[in-house]
């Protein structure tokens, strides 16, 4: 009775199926349960850190280089991705696809250190029921980014540095018409005051809008799927049809700087079209499409390393 159940055609086929789909399941599920631990292991390390009081860390420092409007760009560690294996497949063809691996920059080389294939723009980090002091502390920061695990979401920007496991995380400051970031004796002009109240406000409802559009519509379960689609459609050079974006964080960011009067709004499909690559080109010195452009007068100071480990992990 037995042998005649195993010898049925349909029994063998569906036991070939199945085998076939246990096989890289395996492999699939240590690779998962190992990021998951790992992503475990770091928050308990940055819960568990001690903090001194008065004496600033090196994160701490970094943060103070930040204001709303800067943009970060990650090149991550696709293996370290606890998202799920999608995430990680969605990492892996953006890195193949989007990314210039012999650097984006020409001849600066900070450029050259990383492939980015995801981004973040800094916003601030109070709200409506914020104190007064909140408001006023200019480390208040928080970074807004399109992710696989939570959708369109604000995190505190220390946090998020702490947090990351990327290879290289790259800090682009935005300078406002006439701004001197770099110069510590400079003293900002009431135009520049005024462009950067602008710039905070508008970010900030970009921020509330789109983490709550975000949260209405389920964006975290298709953020995925939209990275992959995105960056095949631009291999086959269909980006320009493609109702994805090529890149859904560098989507997100273009779209914050365009809707706070900062980035150039070409067409209905400039931020549809922009790559995370595209930052790391001066869009004064390069032309074509893979480049953010900017208002004039507006600009990216020197990339800053805010972290970078070993490239061999």
């Amino acid at each position: 009775m037995a042998s005649a159940w195993l010898k049925n055609p349909k029994v063998r086929f569906m036991a070939k199926v199945s085998a076939s789909l246990l096989v890289p399941a395996i492999p699939i599920g240590g690779w998962y349960y190992k990021a998951i631990g790992d992503r475990k292991a770091k928050q308990k390390e940055v819960r568990s850190r001690v903090r001194v009081p008065n004496v600033q860390s090196i994160d701490d420092l970094m943060i103070e280089k930040c204001q709303p409007g800067d943009v970060v760009l990650f090149d991550r560690r696709c293996h370290n991705c606890a998202a799920g294996p999608i995430a990680a497949f969605a990492c892996i063809v953006g890195k193949s696809f989007l990314c210039n691996e012999k650097g984006s920059g020409g001849n600066n080389k900070l450029v050259d250190i990383g492939t980015f294939e995801h981004a973040g723009i800094v916003v601030p980090g109070y709200n409506e029921n914020s104190t007064k002091a909140e408001k006023l502390d200019p480390s208040n920061l928080y970074l807004l980014e399109a992710t696989a695990s939570e959708g369109i979401v604000a995190r505190p920007l220390l946090t998020r540095l702490e947090m990351s496991q990327s290879r290289t995380v790259l800090l682009l400051p935005l300078t406002s018409p006439g701004e001197r970031r770099n110069d510590e004796n400079y003293d900002a002009s009431l135009k520049t005051q005024r462009l950067k109240r602008h710039l905070q406000k508008s970010l900030l409802k970009f921020r509330d809008t789109w983490v709550a559009e975000s949260q209405k519509q389920g964006y975290a379960s298709g953020h995925s799927t939209l990275g992959i689609i995105g960056a095949f459609g631009y291999v086959m050079g269909l980006h320009k049809v493609n109702s994805a974006p090529v890149s859904p964080s560098a989507w997100l960011v273009v779209s914050a700087l365009q809707e706070a009067g900062v980035g150039m709004f070409l067409s209905e499909r400039t931020a549809m079209e922009c790559k995370v690559d595209g930052f790391l080109r001066d869009h004064r010195f390069h032309d074509g499409e893979d480049v953010v452009r900017l208002r004039p007068g507006w600009s990216f100071n020197s990339p800053v390393v805010m972290r970078e480990t070993s490239r061999s992990n």
